[in-house]
């Protein structure tokens, strides 16, 4: 049986990943940084160990959007990419939009909740 794979990338195509193997989790994240970092209401991550994701073309740049927060992006056309933290050591989470099929994932959980703009819907619609 081979192994799946998840792959994904960039607006304009420099920049490419793969997620090689089952993802850790699907959920979404209302903080603050979140919505800044990506321009949306909340972000959707497919979470990876690191040891599972690869880069390849245009080399990912990161920045350190709050202590022991990295964000990836393309350097090229600035699509954001990827999440790595101290509170989540040794794991990359990869924004859902960027996979070519993100229909394929299903968020199951919420983080930062307690953050989320009034209007946004949480799983299950609680609220």
């Amino acid at each position: 049986m081979s192994e799946t794979i998840h792959t994904g990338g960039c607006a304009c195509g420099a920049t490419r990943f793969e997620g090689r193997g089952a993802p850790k989790f699907v959920g979404n994240c209302h903080c603050a940084d979140c919505r800044r970092a990506t321009g949306a209401a909340f972000s959707t991550f497919v979470g990876f160990r690191d040891r599972q994701v690869t880069w390849t073309g245009a080399e990912r740049k990161r920045r350190e959007s709050s202590p022991g927060v990295f964000r990836g992006f393309c350097a090229a056309c600035g699509t954001p990419l990827s999440y790595q933290g101290y509170k989540w050591a040794g794991e990359t989470h990869l924004l859902i939009g960027c996979f070519d099929d993100p229909s394929r994932y299903v968020p199951t959980g919420e983080v930062f909740a307690e953050e989320r703009l009034s209007w946004a819907p949480l799983i299950g619609g609680r609220s």
